[in-house]
């Protein structure tokens, strides 16, 4: 005996790329004293790609163009599942929209990687005094992409903004507000933007006040799982309910996790970023906290998220770009992937390597410098990561598999590093690694990964970001009870590829 399915759609935005999953949540199975088994299959109804444009020096987001897909996107969800439930929204965290009290449009949306933000981001890392402070407040460290950067800057350029603009919805909440017509701000998507209260769930007035933002566009978070009504915005979709899921895409892939109840899991969501944390009921703040640039964002239910930053795939996705025999398809992957796998590596010693001749493939050089603020949005990556290796007097890849390796070591150091921050910092010891995202199809990062933190990974291939938005609706909609009684369910029916350290 099998219950009446639910159909909960995901609509999933990323930075490259958008789609519409529809997630259906039946139980299954003959009754027996454990009774019937829960299980949660995907359908992927629509994907589109998605990139800022750049006009007059400055990057910007096609929100109009976003709106057509999404709800091209629910238009065949409802199509194609006529009892479809719900629907809900994650973005990329830090950007939003500014409008008026009717919900218009006020001001452009800017990208996050937009280069506007520079002189506030310097003159905040030079003032000592007021970077501690605001990151004792909001537990966000200094980066160039922080919302309070970008509406300081707004705000300081363009000053009738004040008086035009009545609300700062960020990005899921403006497409919230679209679906339903209701306004609000939802508590993990807040907590990117270095403005919430570290210490509770409402904003930081003083760090408005440092930045000039008005406190009036903000209401105060409201948690994920809230059911905010049903869909007003499209007509085909009468009746089908709006849930705030953790509008924040790292905060939902989180939620998707199949973690151990007992603790113990890091994990990373591998992306254009890769987003190294782990859940606890307490922030990591301090002197130490800050020099590691740990970021006290938040789960949906309000408790916290500690994570670091690692650039991510942006790497290797820019660096394929300079390559005309990129792969473009699964097979030439593979490939690829085994070419750059069967490279002999021998770091050298830094110090040697500007005397000796040396060859890719015999020895090569230290790993990448991913902090290097050169591979934020340069025009060529191939460019940047030749440069960095040239400033430090050391040799180049000589093809692409050559890259391919230096980039996913660099990254699997990059998320080791994560790893003994966490465990100094926070005084817990992790016994795996979890990782959901591109990356988690990657052999090769996730074995450098393994190497270097010394921790198994546990890899799995599943769209992690739409599933954990599934299941927050599935939470709202009261099928599921919590988000413990969804991974314990959700767990049993994917298998982890198992890479071990060397």
């Amino acid at each position: 005996m099998a219950s009446k399915p639910i159909h909960c759609a995901a609509v999933d935005l990323g930075a490259t790329s958008g789609r519409v999953i529809v997630g259906t949540w039946k139980t299954e199975g003959k009754s027996s004293g454990r009774g019937f088994t829960p299980r949660l299959s995907l359908t992927e109804v629509h994907r589109f790609p998605n990139g800022f444009k750049s006009i007059g020096g400055h990057d910007y987001w096609d929100i109009p163009g976003l709106w057509t897909e999404i709800a091209t996107g629910l238009r065949l969800a409802k199509k194609r599942f006529p009892a479809l439930a719900s629907v809900g929204v994650d973005t990329w965290g830090v950007d939003h929209v500014l409008v008026n009290d009717a919900g218009r449009m006020v001001f452009p949306t800017h990208a996050y990687r937009d280069a506007r933000t520079q002189p506030g981001l310097t003159r905040l890392a030079n003032t000592r005094a007021a970077l501690e402070r605001i990151y004792a407040a909001t537990g966000i460290p200094n980066v160039f992409y922080n919302s309070s950067l970008q509406l300081e800057e707004t705000v300081a350029h363009n000053p009738a903004v004040a008086d035009l603009a009545t609300r700062c919805l960020f990005l899921p909440d403006y497409f919230n507000f679209l679906l339903s017509g209701r306004m609000e701000n939802e508590i993990s998507f807040a907590s990117t933007t270095q403005l919430l209260d570290v210490h509770g769930r409402d904003w930081s007035r003083a760090t408005l006040d440092h930045f000039h933002i008005p406190a009036n566009w903000f209401s105060p978070p409201i948690l994920a799982n809230t059911v905010l009504g049903p869909v007003t915005g499209l007509s085909e979709l009468k009746g089908v309910k709006v849930v705030a899921v953790p509008g924040h895409d790292t905060a939902a892939a989180y939620d998707a996790m199949p973690a151990n109840s007992a603790g113990g899991d890091l994990y990373i969501s591998s992306g254009t970023w890769s987003l190294v944390g782990y859940e606890s009921d307490t922030p990591v703040l301090g002197p130490a906290a800050l020099a590691a640039r740990i970021s006290n964002e938040r789960i949906g239910d309000g408790r916290y998220r500690p994570l670091t930053n690692v650039i991510g795939l942006w790497l290797l996705e820019g660096t394929l770009k300079e390559f005309a025999a990129r792969p473009k398809n699964d097979k030439e992957w593979a490939k690829l992937i085994d070419q750059a796998e069967a490279l002999k590596v021998e770091r050298a010693d830094p110090s040697t390597l500007a005397s000796k001749k040396t060859r890719w493939g015999q020895r090569v050089p230290p790993l990448l410098d991913c902090a290097d603020s050169g591979f934020v949005n340069p025009q060529s990556m191939r460019a940047a990561i030749d440069a960095q290796l040239k400033k430090r007097k050391l040799p180049l890849p000589k093809n692409l598999a050559g890259y391919v390796r230096l980039i996913c070591d660099s990254l699997g150091q990059g998320h080791a590093d994560a790893v003994r921050n966490f465990e100094e910092l926070a005084g817990r010891k992790f016994q795996r690694i979890l990782i959901v995202g591109g990356g988690s199809k990657n052999r090769l990062l996730c074995q450098a990964t393994a190497d270097a933190s010394g921790l198994p990974v546990y890899a799995f291939t599943l769209e992690g970001t739409a599933v954990g938005n599934i299941a927050s609706q599935l939470i709202g909609l009261k099928a599921v009870k919590n988000l413990k009684t969804f991974r314990e369910h959700f767990a049993k029916q994917i298998k982890a590829t198992i890479y071990q350290p060397n």
